[in-house]
C-alpha cells in the first residue's frame, strides 16, 4: 500500500515553546488575564477564532488614530500613507507565506476563507459544463462543501467525494481512483476543523495537477498552527482567515497562480475593481484589484500583518510543536476519563480535539465547563457530514492555541471530571 505523509510543512518541529516563553506570550494577550464566572480564563476554542495579541491591537488603534483615509484614490498624505500600509501588508502576508509574485502568485484580501472559496468557485464557474466533475473530501467544512454543490447544480458537472476511515483519515487511494480525466476542480482543507487531521495536501496538489484540475485548499486550521509554503505546496489556490490567525475579524487573504486569477471574471464590480468605464462598456483591472472591489478593510489587513509579524518572531515550526506537546497531554486527560470517546485518531494531527460524554449532551459539557472558566466549543462545527459519519449529533471540541499551557488542559481536565460526576 502507497504511503502518504504531510508534507506541506517545512521546518523542524522538535522544539516547542518553551514553559516559560508560553507563559511570556499569554501576557502579551489582554483578554486572558480576566476571569470567567470567578475563575481564570482557560480559552481552548481556538479553531473558532483566537485571542489578539496587544501588538494587533496597538496597529489597528495607530491605523484608525493616526493613518485613516482611503486607499489608491487619493494624493494627499494620509491617503498615500494607508495605501502604503496596505500594500506593505499585502507583502508581507504573501512572503510569510512564500505566495510571492516571484513564486507566480498574486494576494487577494477577502473577508475570509468562506468569501475566499466562493470567490474561487464564482470565477472557476464558467469553465464548467456538464458531465465535468468536482472531487472534495468527507471531511470538508461546509464553506468548502456548499459553494461546490451549487456549482454543480448550476453548471450540471458533478460533486464526487473522496472518504475517510474511521481514524479520521482521507482515503488516498479512493483519492486516486476518483480523480480522473473528468476532474475540473480538487477541493481539500488541509486541516480539518473537527479531527485535527494533516491531510498530505502536497501530493494531493501534485496528482491533481497531473490531472489538468485546479485545487483549492482551505487553509483555515493550518495557516495559525504549521508552517505553509505556498511554492513548495503547489496549490493554485490556499484561503485562511485572519481571526483564526491571532488577527482582526472581517479580513482573510486568497493566495491563487496569477495565471488561474487572470482568467477569472470579477466577483464583484465596482470601485477599485475597474481599468476604465463608459456607459456602454466597462473593462476591468488586473488581479487583485479585480477582486477587491469597493473600500477594503484597510485596518484589518495592518491588524493581519502585525499578526503575522507576531507569529513569525516565534516560528510556526516552534508553535506547532508546542501545540503537539498540549494535544498529547489533553489527550491522556480525555482517555483517562470514563464515558468519553474521542473523534478520530489520526495519524497526523494538528492542535485539534473532538469528543463526546456516554450519557452528556456536548452542549451540556461545553456549559459546565463554561461555569469553570474553560471555553471550548460544542456542536456540530459546520461539519454534519464529519457528525453523519461517526453517528453523532455533535462533539465537543477543543483546540489549542500559542497561548495554552497545561495549565489551561488541567483545568479542562478538573472541568470534565465535574461533568462526570453532575450526570453520572
Amino acid at each position: 500500500m502507497k504511503q502518504y505523509h504531510n508534507k506541506a510543512t517545512d521546518g523542524d518541529v522538535e522544539n516547542p515553546v518553551p514553559t516559560d516563553s508560553a507563559l511570556q506570550v499569554r501576557g502579551a494577550f489582554p483578554i486572558l488575564g480576566r476571569s470567567i464566572n470567578d475563575a481564570p480564563l482557560a480559552y481552548l476554542d481556538n479553531a473558532a477564532t483566537t485571542q489578539k495579541p496587544q501588538c494587533v491591537i496597538d496597529a489597528m488603534t495607530r491605523y484608525y488614530a493616526a493613518e485613516n483615509a482611503n486607499v489608491h484614490r487619493g494624493v494627499h498624505y494620509l491617503s498615500s500613507l494607508a495605501t502604503e500600509r496596505y500594500e506593505t501588508a499585502r507583502e508581507n502576508i504573501s512572503r510569510f507565506f512564500g505566495a510571492t509574485e516571484e513564486a507566480g502568485y498574486c494576494t487577494v484580501f477577502t473577508s475570509g476563507a468562506t468569501q475566499g472559496i466562493n470567490l474561487v468557485a464564482h470565477g472557476l464557474k464558467h469553465d464548467m459544463q456538464c458531465g465535468d466533475e468536482v472531487l472534495i473530501t468527507q471531511m470538508e467544512h461546509h464553506s468548502n462543501l456548499v459553494p461546490w454543490q451549487l456549482l454543480c447544480e448550476a453548471t450540471g458537472a458533478k460533486l464526487r467525494v473522496v472518504p475517510m476511515n474511521e481514524n479520521g483519515a482521507l482515503c488516498m487511494e479512493e483519492f486516486e481512483r476518483l480523480l480522473n480525466t473528468r476532474t475540473k476542480i480538487v477541493a481539500a482543507t488541509h486541516v480539518s476543523n473537527v479531527l485535527g487531521t494533516v491531510n498530505p495536501v502536497r501530493e494531493i496538489c501534485a496528482m491533481a495537477k497531473a490531472q489538468g484540475a485546479v485545487s483549492v485548499i482551505d487553509g483555515a486550521q493550518s495557516a495559525p498552527h504549521v508552517p505553509v509554503n505556498l511554492a513548495t505546496l503547489g496549490a493554485d489556490f490556499f484561503g485562511f482567515s485572519g481571526h483564526k490567525l491571532y488577527g482582526p475579524t472581517g479580513i482573510g487573504v486568497l493566495f491563487g497562480r496569477m495565471e488561474q486569477f487572470e482568467r477569472m471574471p470579477p466577483y464583484q464590480s465596482g470601485g477599485n475593481t475597474i481599468r476604465t468605464v463608459t456607459l456602454e462598456k466597462t473593462t476591468f483591472a488586473p488581479p487583485p484589484e479585480r477582486f477587491e472591489a469597493g473600500t477594503p478593510h484597510i485596518a484589518g489587513a495592518v491588524g493581519l500583518d502585525a499578526a503575522v509579524a507576531f507569529l513569525q518572531s516565534l516560528g510556526l515550526s516552534r508553535i506547532a510543536a508546542h501545540e503537539k506537546a498540549l494535544l498529547n497531554y489533553a489527550t491522556k486527560a480525555l482517555e483517562s476519563i470514563p464515558g468519553v470517546r474521542l473523534i478520530g485518531d489520526p495519524p497526523d494531527m494538528a492542535a485539534i480535539r473532538s469528543f463526546v460524554m456516554a450519557g452528556v449532551h456536548p452542549h451540556d459539557i461545553a456549559q459546565v465547563l463554561d461555569n469553570a472558566g474553560v471555553a471550548i466549543r460544542s456542536g456540530h462545527h459546520c461539519a454534519q457530514p464529519v457528525m453523519a459519519f461517526y453517528q453523532v449529533p455533535a462533539t465537543a471540541r477543543v483546540s489549542f492555541g500559542v497561548y495554552n499551557t497545561k495549565a489551561d488542559v488541567d483545568a479542562f481536565a478538573t472541568a470534565l471530571h465535574t461533568v462526570r460526576e453532575m450526570f453520572s
